[in-house]
């Protein structure tokens, strides 16, 4: 609820909590922003999106096509047989099963990093994250298009938040040059609606001369950036990570310094006071892991990397904005695409600024040649 919302309570004294539930719906669908799920019956990116019909989505995370990999589903079959379908408590009870440490161990090895926890969502690693180790500083710089998870860890975190310009290295050197304790600086390091990929050279590098922690989350970075020492040399990295994407599972991670994860682990409350990820996720996600670390793997990166180049030359992800600046219009050509087969959402505000709406295509390793082909040249008549 906004503070104008709350307002209108205190305000009304009378009104029973049907008509100012009822008042605030009313408000989202008289904006034009009225949301709702629609089931899609699918195995891959191609199924039944309830009455439309037989449809390929261009709006799915799962990049590399593993959420239905024979190998990822035979871990989850596996792992359902031996410990079943849920963990039952929280880790620190009775619910950490050996996966859990498997899947840690291989995590840790993957982003080269001491120690990895992993956390039943990548919202709640974020929230734990930033909530422990804000918490602990005092002090957080965040970019001003973060992701909500960690708008929200830093609300959580009480710390002195200050935003900083998107991907502005300069501005953060401006930012940490004030008096202060030792800083939290926290980016994306793929943007989640623009696709663009935050400078980590230099945000490295700036937080090197403050002393600062830099923390990454690296949930779109399927095709990169992938830190290496100019990085992490001479500097406390801390990297956030979903399973749910690159991976095809469910889940999120951190990964770093050993005494990292040893405070998260003691201190941060999406990771105690929660039931532990599922024993199947843990298993798919480490199955997903070892395809991903194969030829094949490298293979399947290579494929999507040429999708996104026949679709958006130049472009560093495989999620590819069409910026078409009003609602209606964004809605009107994303029916457009949907009438010829192709799903591929209107994104607008609030998720994104007034006059931005757009299209977000996310490109998968899963889709075929002649899918992708059939969405540039829709694309093309439907945005020119």
């Amino acid at each position: 609820m906004t503070t104008t919302d709350r307002s209108a309570v205190v305000g009304a004294p009378h009104s029973t909590w049907a008509q100012v539930m009822a008042e605030r719906l009313a408000r989202v669908a008289a904006e034009g922003r009225w949301r709702s799920p629609r089931p899609f019956d699918a195995l891959g990116v191609k199924g039944r999106l309830d009455t439309e019909g037989t449809i390929v989505s261009f709006a799915s995370n799962d990049y590399l096509g593993l959420s239905a990999h024979p190998k990822v589903v035979a871990g989850a079959a596996a792992a359902l047989e031996r410990w079943g379908a849920g963990a039952g408590a929280s880790r620190l009870v009775t619910g950490s099963r050996p996966v859990h440490q498997e899947l840690e161990t291989a995590l840790a090895d993957w982003k080269g990093s001491e120690a990895a926890v992993t956390f039943p969502t990548g919202f709640a690693a974020n929230l734990g994250a930033l909530s422990v180790l804000g918490g602990l500083s005092g002090r957080i710089l965040s970019d001003e298009l973060n992701h909500a998870s960690i708008i929200d860890g830093c609300r959580l975190a009480r710390a002195e938040l200050a935003v900083y310009h998107h991907a502005d290295p300069d501005h953060v050197d401006h930012l940490l040059a004030r008096p202060g304790p030792p800083a939290v600086v926290v980016t994306d390091t793929v943007f989640s609606m623009d696709g663009d990929v935050a400078p980590l050279e230099e945000l490295a590098a700036v937080c090197r001369r403050h002393g600062a922690l830099l923390l990454l989350d690296e949930a779109h970075a399927v095709l990169g950036p992938h830190p290496g020492p100019e990085v992490t040399d001479g500097l406390c990295v801390v990297r956030v990570g979903t399973l749910s994407k690159t991976l095809g599972s469910l889940g999120g991670f951190v990964a770093g310094p050993r005494q990292v994860v040893d405070l998260l682990v003691n201190l941060a409350r999406s990771y105690i006071f929660t039931t532990a990820q599922s024993p199947a996720d843990a298993a798919a996600a480490l199955a997903a892991l070892g395809v991903l670390r194969s030829g094949e793997g490298t293979a399947l990166c290579a494929r999507l990397a040429g999708y996104v180049e026949r679709v958006a030359p130049g472009h560093p992800s495989p999620i590819i904005p069409v910026i078409l600046g009003t609602e209606e219009r964004a809605l009107a050509c994303s029916e457009r695409l949907l009438a010829e087969g192709l799903w591929v959402p209107a994104i607008r505000p609030p998720t994104v600024a007034e006059g931005t709406s757009r299209l977000r295509v996310t490109l998968s390793a899963a889709h075929t040649d002649e899918q992708v082909d059939h969405l540039v040249r829709t694309l093309a008549a439907i945005t020119s």
